[in-house]
């Protein structure tokens, strides 16, 4: 099983959100703003079925985001 650093895939999540904010995307999600806060921080790694939805909205796979 692949380690995942949080820190780079914070940093992914933060440059795939480009200008919106935190506010927009956490709620398309369905997720608060703190917990995508504590995600693009590296303070925390979603679970799998939130890793699903977030590399569904930024149209990218899981693969891309979580692990390249």
């Amino acid at each position: 099983m692949e380690e995942i650093d949080s820190k780079v895939v914070g940093q992914r999540l933060i440059e795939l959100r480009g200008t919106k904010t935190q506010e927009i995307v956490s709620k398309a999600l369905g997720i608060t703003p703190q917990a995508l806060s504590n995600y693009e921080l590296g303070l925390r790694i979603p679970r799998d079925s939130l890793k699903k939805k977030i590399a569904l909205y930024y149209n990218k796979t899981v693969q891309e985001i979580f692990f390249d």
